[in-house]
């Protein structure tokens, strides 16, 4: 009697579902790493890199048109179900807060291909340094000169959305316009926007807590 033994599988160059389904997503990961797509402002969460892996970072809504820095916060690359967003938790995603992102360091517009390569995909944590600095912003009012010399009069801040932090300047400058002959002879007063120094946080006034135009007086008296 013949006994035939076959083994169990596929025929020869035939995947399993399975396999296959992890071949296509390699193949996916690939396209994606070599042909990123092209972010733009208010176009969506972008990939950016942190230490080894990739991470998907989202945009704060009015500080997503600079330039040069724009505020993200880190988050799970399954997000916005409720499990990713505990993982998250977990992993250290959501005590990040907002965090200033140069658009040099933006890789792509994210894309679902890349989070295998997150650190919530080997469930380790954000490392404790991840290279993007706190994203809070300053107002400062500052005396110049013609010839640009000048120096700074008063520090507010700090402002964790740029668009409080502009609201204020505007409103500052609004009364350095009707000021102007009275707050420092010979110079030119204004307020701008600007990125908050934290080592040098104990010169700054809580802007939460004052109201901002009474401040003026004291910029009178600084510049006198």
């Amino acid at each position: 009697m013949n006994r035939f033994f076959r083994r169990c599988g596929h025929a020869p160059g035939v995947l399993s579902p399975a396999d296959q389904a992890v071949v296509d997503a390699f193949r996916t990961l690939l396209a994606a790493r070599k042909n990123p797509q092209p972010w733009t402002p208010g176009n969506g969460d972008v990939a950016v890199r942190i230490g080894s892996f990739i991470e998907r970072a989202h945009p704060r809504p009015g500080d997503d048109h600079g330039p040069e820095v724009i505020a993200v916060s880190l988050i799970h690359p399954a997000t916005p179900h409720a499990s990713p967003y505990l993982h998250g938790c977990r992993l250290g995603y959501t005590a990040r807060g907002w965090l200033r992102c140069e658009t040099t360091a933006i890789l792509s517009a994210w894309q679902p291909a890349y989070a295998v390569l997150t650190h919530a995909a080997a469930d380790l944590s954000l490392p404790d340094d991840i290279g993007l600095a706190p994203a809070h912003y300053g107002v400062h009012v500052e005396a110049r000169q013609p010839d640009g010399a000048g120096h700074t009069l008063l520090r507010l801040g700090p402002y964790t959305q740029i668009i409080h932090a502009s609201r204020d300047a505007d409103r500052l400058n609004g009364e350095l316009e009707g000021q102007a002959a009275t707050i420092l002879t010979g110079f030119t007063v204004t307020a701008v926007t600007v990125p908050f120094v934290v080592s040098d946080h104990e010169n700054y006034v809580d802007p939460y807590q004052t109201d901002v135009a009474p401040l003026l007086t004291t910029v009178a008296e600084v510049g006198a």
